[in-house]
């Protein structure tokens, strides 16, 4: 499954590329791609460990740059 997201707030590029190499790592990941000038995030993983690698991705971005909100 492969969905696109949109970021809302602030979000550097080192930060995006901090974030996306967390997600890279995770279990059933696919692809991931973290966009700080289209604030736009990508996800596509595993149908049966989209909804867990979403909650992960969800934690990484809060751990990593509070100022940017996935909207999901």
């Amino acid at each position: 499954m492969r969905k696109v997201y949109k970021l809302d707030g602030d979000i550097c590029a080192n930060c995006a590329a901090k974030i996306q190499a967390k997600i890279e790592d995770l279990p059933g990941v696919n692809k991931v791609s973290v966009n700080a000038m289209t604030y736009k995030f990508t996800l596509d993983a595993e149908d049966a460990t989209f909804s867990d690698s979403l909650k992960k991705s969800l934690k990484y971005f809060e751990d990593i740059e509070p100022d940017c909100e996935v909207l999901v």
